[in-house]
């Protein structure tokens, strides 16, 4: 008898597969104890007793990410045949090797099925003794496989359009949560086996497949966090401090906050990080000379916030605030609603959208606000334009250089000296595929099911050009989103909100002030709500002063405990 030979597991979490199917239970149980015997510590030994039953199991194996090394198919079985699963089979585990297991009078059937589904070899019945007529033809089936690499992709998998709008936003949100992923086409070979093993179709995308093998057909923010692990629901009923908003001025908050023994619970709408999350390289913050990307700074705050006790929620919007009496409470879009003695206000800004005729209709599909990092890879060789003379534009202006055949950046202003951090600009008119278009903005767009052109005006002489273009990114100012607030917090004309001494304009307290005290630095119309960040009427609009006001805003806090 030769020594047994176990070939060598690949690097992945799963062991490789090995399925058998045949309907004789008999037959079906005696090849799965000779596989086993050989092949158990390496192999995860799987077996059917029916075409479908080990369709189903292939299913469930594509999702997972879990590879599939050898199928092992019996040639005469009811209802499907051996020749019938392996040629669906195949379109689920392409690299696996195919075995047909046949009697004697069936191998011109078998031989027939080289042509058919690209047999890699049939086995007579009986195989005993396994050691000289299954296991050689096992060995050299298995070495194969392994010389093919096939490794499998256990990460969350996202099956999308290229153009379609909804693909787009999915990947942002698990890029911007730091989840890995992986992307396929619908329409490529190995998007078509994912849509089949989910047992969904073209017409209801983006799926996503979980680590797990869960298929979600068209999720939901909300679905997608429930489901790659993210925290939604508050382990407690009651806190010391809310924070809402997670970009630097919330996480500053966070940290500060847990780290000096508040119950702290920060409440996120899509993704920790805010717009700073999506800078691609933040160069002028205080410690690092070498930069940071804005996503590797807010994954360092959110662990940082974690390790102290804070809680992080995501896709948890608020919509409302209420006094009621100690306590300040907050409700959720989905009807829930949260209670603590203090919150902070940390909201930030978002981009204001385009008033261009056709920008809407192009959103997610060529046209998108914010570095929408996600995308940067397909703009390789291409023409992009950039709208908007701030920071976040030039970064990204740097950054989409590198791969990009030639970025245009759009300002109104005669150029970017009001609105760019110098660095910034010396950094930019050292790229040679970089240009400033002044004087001019966006007025159309045109395309059929993405963008293709772009109308742009000269401001100057008033004429218009039209362009080829298939990548808009914009960054056209901010808009504080705090509708939310409306007639519980005080705020300025445009939306931000009033704190300090800014309530005290004219008067010697804001309308409905309860406390003997004036209002703290940071503290609003509502005694124990605190605001930081960009939300903050006249704030400096810069990641070191969010953060520092996050601090600041928690040291507020205390004293409010203290003494309210």
């Amino acid at each position: 008898m030769t020594e047994p030979r176990t070939p060598n597991e690949p690097a992945t979490q799963f062991k490789p597969a090995i399925l058998s199917v045949d309907d004789d239970p008999g037959v079906s149980r005696a090849v799965v104890r000779d596989l086993r015997r050989r092949y158990g510590e390496n192999y995860r030994i799987v077996r059917a007793q029916s075409g479908e039953a080990a369709l189903t199991a292939l299913r469930e194996m594509k999702l997972r990410g879990q590879p599939v090394a050898v199928l092992l198919a019996d040639y005469r079985m009811p209802g499907m045949d051996g020749i019938e699963f392996l040629e669906q089979a195949m379109d689920l585990h392409p690299y696996a090797r195919r075995v047909l297991l046949t009697a004697y009078a069936d191998t011109d059937a078998a031989i027939n099925a080289i042509n058919v589904v690209d047999l890699d070899h049939y086995l007579l019945k009986p195989w005993d003794p396994p050691e000289e007529k299954l296991y050689p033809v096992m060995d050299a089936q298995l070495d194969a496989w392994l010389c093919t690499d096939q490794r499998p992709i256990t990460e969350t998998k996202v099956v999308g359009h290229r153009w379609s709008a909804r693909s787009s936003e999915v990947r942002e949100f698990l890029a911007r949560n730091q989840l890995p992923y992986r992307w396929y086409m619908s329409d490529e070979p190995e998007g078509i086996r994912l849509l089949e093993a989910a047992r969904a179709d073209a017409d209801h995308l983006p799926v996503v497949i979980t680590a797990g093998g869960q298929p979600l057909v068209d999720p939901t923010d909300a679905e997608l966090a429930e489901h790659v692990g993210l925290a939604t629901i508050p382990s407690k009923d009651f806190y010391d401090l809310i924070v809402i908003g997670g970009g630097p001025a919330g996480l500053g908050a966070a940290v500060y906050g847990a780290s000096e023994g508040l119950r702290t619970v920060l409440v996120e709408r899509t993704a920790t990080g805010g717009q700073a999350g999506q800078s691609s390289r933040i160069e002028n913050y205080l410690g690092f000379p070498d930069g940071v990307s804005g996503g590797q700074l807010a994954d360092r705050a959110r662990r940082q916030a974690s390790k102290f006790g804070a809680e992080v929620l995501t896709t948890r919007e608020v919509v409302g605030l209420e006094v009621n009496g100690s306590a300040r409470t907050v409700r959720f879009a989905d009807g829930d609603s949260l209670a603590a003695h203090t919150v902070i206000v940390a909201t930030g800004v978002m981009y204001r959208r385009h008033p261009a005729p056709g920008i809407d209709d192009f959103t997610g599909r060529g046209v998108f606000y914010g570095s929408a990092m996600t995308e940067a890879p397909r703009c390789a060789d291409e023409d992009i334009y950039i709208v908007g003379g701030a920071n976040s534009a030039g970064q990204a202006a740097v950054y989409l250089s590198r791969s990009a055949r030639s970025v245009t950046i759009v300002v109104r202003a005669p150029s970017l000296e009001d609105s760019m951090s110098h660095y910034l600009i010396q950094q930019l008119e050292q790229i040679d595929n970089v240009r400033v278009r002044s004087c001019s903005e966006v007025v159309g767009v045109e395309g059929a099911d993405h963008l293709e052109r772009i109308t742009l005006r000269d401001n100057n002489s008033g004429t218009e050009e039209i362009v080829d273009a298939q990548w808009l990114f914009l960054f056209i100012g901010a808009a504080p989103g705090t509708e939310w607030l409306d007639g519980v917090i005080e705020r300025d004309s445009r939306g931000f909100v009033l704190a300090g001494s800014d309530l005290l304009v004219g008067r010697s307290r804001p309308p409905g002030w309860s406390l003997d005290r004036p209002p703290h630095h940071l503290e609003t119309s509502v005694p124990g709500v605190f605001v930081a960040g960009d939300v903050h009427a006249d704030s400096a609009k810069r990641v070191a002063s969010a953060v520092g006001e996050g601090a600041m805003a928690v040291m507020l806090v205390h004293k409010y405990l203290a003494k309210p």
